[in-house]
């Protein structure tokens, strides 16, 4: 029998932590607001989605590579979030439609180096999902469409959390974005752990 409450508290505990998407999405909905960030987080859940069902259909090979690829994706992921770090800091505490960089595609994007996901789905997958419904496609995307769309919930959830806060993050932008950046480099730092 398929444990749901097992399944769901680690889908929810592992998408409501910070990482790359709820820091970005943050970030991002503090300095445009709310509805301004919608482009950026549908780029999320769209990408999200794309990973989920890559991380379904291709569970057993990539298990069966993962110690050749996991290193060079740990990097790669850390140095985008290293970046990502960097290009915070530098931001000013003005808000205005010219720094707005961070849309659809950039969301996208993000989800395709961003480990934290490919983890959650690799686990979720191997150690939820497939051992009791892995004979049924139909039942397979349904979950990677539900794992996406938990993410996007708790991605949408701290981009609120930025937006309501936006005022105050403006006026305190250097300690604001300090904390971002700080926070960004911790995720890339717990990559390797």
């Amino acid at each position: 029998m398929f444990h749901w409450l097992n399944f769901l508290t680690y889908a929810v505990i592992t998408t409501a932590t910070p990482g790359p998407n709820n820091i970005m999405s943050m970030s991002n909905a503090g300095r445009v607001g709310l509805k301004k960030s919608y482009p950026f987080n549908m780029g999320i859940w769209v990408g999200f989605m794309a990973v989920m069902i890559i991380c379904t259909v291709l569970s057993s090979v990539l298990n069966a590579v993962m110690p050749i690829i996991k290193t060079p994706m740990l990097i790669a992921g850390a140095a985008y979030m290293l970046y990502l770090a960097y290009k915070t800091l530098k931001r000013t505490g003005e808000i205005s439609e010219k720094q707005v960089k961070n849309g659809f595609l950039s969301g996208l994007f993000l989800q395709f180096i961003n480990p934290k996901i490919y983890i959650y789905g690799m686990v979720s997958m191997e150690s939820y999902i497939l051992p009791y419904f892995h004979d049924s496609p139909v039942k397979l995307l349904g979950f990677a469409i539900l794992l996406a769309t938990i993410g996007c919930f708790f991605n949408l959830c701290w981009a609120a959390f930025g937006s309501v806060f936006r005022i105050l993050f403006s006026h305190h932008a250097r300690v604001t974005n300090t904390v971002m950046a700080l926070l960004l480099v911790y995720c890339a730092i717990a990559l390797f752990l």
